[in-house]
């Protein structure tokens, strides 16, 4: 019987949570499986990985096959790292000191990870803030713009009224300038009138 050690779906939908488990190759993805061996969590940041690792290295000693996501965890683990120091034959505290080695590598990717997408968020905060104020400064540059030109429109309506004004004043002037000879004339035509009846 072919063993592999694989992942068993189990979870909500949309929210996925596995087991890892040692299986038949020829049962199904979510069918029985002969022992689990460990549970991984993709949904946290970081992902939880929980692994008994003298289970995986008694089902990896007898042959079973890990699938690359199951190897991958493994990795992640450092399984993969211990057995292959195991196999070069290292006495138990070289291979104590170089899996502590390790275990410090990954504590300080883990954290350069944490600080670069910190500063990956602030960056993206700060630009956001910076297009904001860009926006807003757009915003009211536009809005004085339209102030200005809502004011000279003002202005000049008002000066058209103005010359419109004074351009009537001069008619009137002229009307009235049209109507003295007018009563000047009667007046000088019923003075003779006046002397004739006297005569």
């Amino acid at each position: 019987m072919a063993v592999k050690l694989r992942l068993r779906r189990m979870g909500k939908k949309k929210q996925p949570v596995y087991k890892v488990v040692a299986a038949d190759a020829r049962s199904p993805r979510d069918g029985r499986f002969i022992e689990a061996i460990g549970f991984y969590n993709p949904q946290t940041n970081p992902a939880t990985i929980d692994i008994k690792e003298d289970r995986a290295n008694y089902w990896l000693n007898v042959g079973a096959q890990p699938t690359d996501t199951v190897k991958s965890l493994f990795s992640k683990k450092g399984i993969i790292l211990q057995r292959e120091l195991t196999k070069q034959g290292l006495s138990e505290d070289k291979i104590a000191a170089k899996m502590d080695e390790w275990k410090k590598m990954q504590e300080a990717k883990v954290a350069a990870s944490e600080k670069k997408k910190l500063e990956k968020k602030a960056k993206a905060e700060q630009q956001a803030k910076a297009e904001e104020e860009a926006k807003a400064k757009a915003e009211a540059e536009a809005q004085a713009k339209a102030e200005a030109e809502a004011k000279a429109a003002e202005v000049k309506e008002e000066a058209v009224e103005e010359t419109k004004e004074e351009a009537k004043a001069p008619e009137a002037e002229v009307k009235a300038e049209d109507n003295e000879p007018e009563v000047k004339g009667t007046a000088s035509e019923e003075a003779p009138a006046e002397e004739k009846k006297e005569n």
